[in-house]
């Protein structure tokens, strides 16, 4: 087992509401007793929160009952033993029941989820962490016989307003959801008995601190489902912050002042632009060094020239967001493994466009060169590379705008930036947080491909601008 590190107690949670306050929750509780603690918030779904707790990412999360048995230790017989052969105990049950259910709009007749099998033409969006639980649609669908409904995924938050709205017909809810009775959507009845209980509790690894787990212990049944409804609607309906909605509760339980300071929109966005500069720059910086040596290998060595410049584009087939995740088991949660995916993501435009550089060049240059007596160093740092150098800077331009993009989904593995506000917003369903993350981005991802065009003026040779002006 892996021995805690020193530091903060860290707090975890997932990318909902309830997660988010829960975790909050604890975190102040540890601290109003004494115990340092830290909250890296809204780690994406159930996979990425285990694997930072098995990795020594996060010391404590919050789970429910139903999702340790269906998804983390499935099958386990005794689920604690099964938890303690991954290091993990349960050190509070918190005292209320969050369970799975499918929620419709208040005027269709379905009653049930068996109603749904006879029905046609439902408009069904789902969570996309539902639709791929063995808890969620999969095993519904067969326990229901509703395999003829055509379903899509979409952000939890987002289908409340669907539904609101009239676009949407059916979706994946949790029971303690404020949204719920704020726009009357009816809740069927689980006829079938499908759903297991989901109790919530707090997952620790087994080498917390005695002090952190008595501290922790305290939440054990203090939470009822009103309490947790009451919550949730503080941070979706009134937008209040989890910090505040948590440190009301905090006060109320245990009969203390707490401060929760709350940043600025000016220190919002100096902490989410530093770290993303931090991941971005870095991991473009390192495509770059990477990059264009491979790019002048393919380009030099044609058996294996094509099988370069291949694997580059296979890495960039792979969807953004699995490739953040494939990074948890090798590198944890948080920078480092958001920045190897961002460089992996940035490969390809900089070794195609510097392999078409350098192979494109007129052949009585090389002739000309080996002619002159130039070695093949002499020759790639004098000639080809100034002269691919246009096309190189073009790869570099467009790997820019494709990682400042991309690193806005850092934010679901911790690494924060511009995507934490953007993720908040959606879930929130808040357009002014949406927009903090998405316009900054936005004009990063301008301000880069125009000091990168102003680089060009310095890096391409003067003549090659002149004629390739010409040429336009």
């Amino acid at each position: 087992m892996l021995l805690a590190a020193p530091g903060p107690i860290r707090v975890g949670s997932k990318a909902f509401t309830e997660s988010v306050i829960i975790g909050e929750l604890a975190r102040q509780t540890l601290e109003v007793h004494g115990v340092a603690a830290s909250h890296q918030r809204e780690l994406g779904g159930t996979a990425i929160a285990w694997r930072a707790l098995l990795g020594g990412e996060i010391d404590v999360y919050p789970e429910y009952s139903g999702t340790i048995t269906q998804e983390l230790v499935p099958g386990a017989a005794d689920v604690e033993s099964a938890l303690a052969k991954h290091g993990v105990v349960v050190i509070a049950d918190l005292g209320f029941d969050d369970s799975y259910g499918l929620g419709v709009r208040a005027d269709l007749p379905m009653r049930t989820i068996s109603d749904l099998r006879d029905a046609s033409g439902l408009r069904v969006g789902l969570s996309n962490e539902f639709l791929d639980r063995q808890d969620g649609w999969r095993g519904l669908a067969r326990a229901y016989d509703l395999g003829r409904l055509q379903v899509r995924g979409l952000q939890h938050a987002l289908a409340y307003t669907a539904l609101e709205q009239g676009t949407l017909d059916v979706t994946d809810v949790y029971t303690t959801d404020a949204e719920i009775a704020r726009i009357g959507v009816r809740v069927l009845e689980d006829d079938k008995h499908y759903f297991p209980r989901y109790r919530a509790l707090l997952l620790a690894r087994g080498d917390l601190s005695a002090e952190a787990r008595d501290v922790l212990a305290k939440l054990g049944g203090r939470i009822d489902v009103e309490s947790m409804r009451r919550l949730n609607a503080r941070a979706a309906i009134d937008h209040v912050s989890e910090d505040r909605a948590a440190s009301e509760l905090v006060q109320s339980m245990f009969s203390v002042m707490t401060q929760q300071a709350q940043p600025t929109l000016w220190s919002r966005f100096v902490s989410n632009l530093k770290a993303h500069l931090g991941l971005t720059a870095v991991s473009l910086l390192a495509a770059i060094l990477v990059g264009v040596p491979l790019g002048v290998l393919a380009a030099k060595a044609r058996r294996i020239g094509g099988s370069i410049v291949g694997l580059t584009g296979v890495l960039q087939t792979v969807p953004s967001l699995a490739l953040l995740v494939f990074m948890i088991p090798l590198f944890g949660i948080g920078y480092l493994p958001a920045v190897v995916a961002l460089f992996v993501y940035s490969l390809l435009p900089i070794v195609q466009n510097t392999y078409v550089g350098v192979h494109d060049l007129p052949l009585p240059l090389h002739e000309s060169a080996v002619a002159l007596g130039l070695g093949p160093l002499v020759r790639t740092l004098r000639i080809e590379l100034p002269l691919a150098m246009p096309s190189i800077v073009a790869g570099v331009r467009t790997s820019a705008v494709i990682n400042v993009g991309t690193a806005t989904l850092g934010a679901l593995i911790g690494a924060g930036g511009f995507g934490q506000p953007i993720l908040t917003g959606i879930r929130l369903s808040n357009v002014a947080l949406v927009l903090e993350g998405a316009v900054p981005a936005a004009l990063l991802a301008m301000t880069a491909q125009g000091l990168l065009t102003l680089a060009e003026r310095w890096l391409v040779p003067r003549g090659l601008r002149l004629a390739a002006e010409a040429r336009e």
